[in-house]
């Protein structure tokens, strides 16, 4: 780790492993990135349930969601591959919010314990809910005998969509921006 860390600081003049931010945190680029576009996702599919619940706009509805859904796979999926090419406990390292002997017990380590917890089923559950509704709704998407199942999968995602971009922006900030 330090080997890398000096490395890094010799060829790119930066003091920690992986590609720096634009944010002027500790961030690096891909979290940078991941924070600033929950920004962005959140609204939007608040926009788009809006639009199908009080629009009935469902065409739309499905190509905006359909769209969120592939920008967030392939945002994660790199953001991903970086996390396991650059750990993130480095840049964390400077927060008075983070212990690296106690990792996982420290401020840090306990906010994206809950960050995890909010991410991983919704990965899946957005998965599943963009699935189902390919399979189970015309190409030109109406109301039919699967809307109300469709409904009550699509709350809890979005509910659970809101609660990681939360837990993220939270950890994000104790881990990277705190000093």
């Amino acid at each position: 780790m330090i080997i890398g860390v000096l490395l890094c600081d010799l060829l790119f003049g930066q003091s920690f492993p992986g590609v720096n931010g634009f944010l002027g945190s500790r961030g690096t680029l891909m979290l940078d990135v991941v924070f600033l576009a929950m920004f962005v996702i959140v609204p939007v599919m608040l926009y788009s349930i809006y639009l199908v619940r009080y629009r009935r706009q469902y065409r739309l509805h499905k190509q905006l969601q359909l769209g969120l859904g592939l920008i967030l796979l392939i945002a994660v999926s790199i953001f991903e591959i970086e996390q396991i090419l650059v750990p993130w406990e480095a840049r964390a390292e400077p927060s008075p919010y983070f212990e690296t002997d106690h990792k996982w017990s420290s401020p840090v380590g306990i906010s994206l314990l809950v960050h995890l917890f909010f991410a991983v089923p919704t990965f899946f559950l957005w998965i599943y809910v963009i699935v189902q509704a390919w399979r189970k709704f015309p190409r030109n998407p109406v109301p039919n005998e699967y809307s109300s199942v469709h409904r009550r999968w699509a709350r809890l995602a979005a509910l659970e969509m809101t609660m990681t971009a939360i837990t993220g922006w939270v950890f994000y900030y104790l881990a990277f921006v705190a000093t």
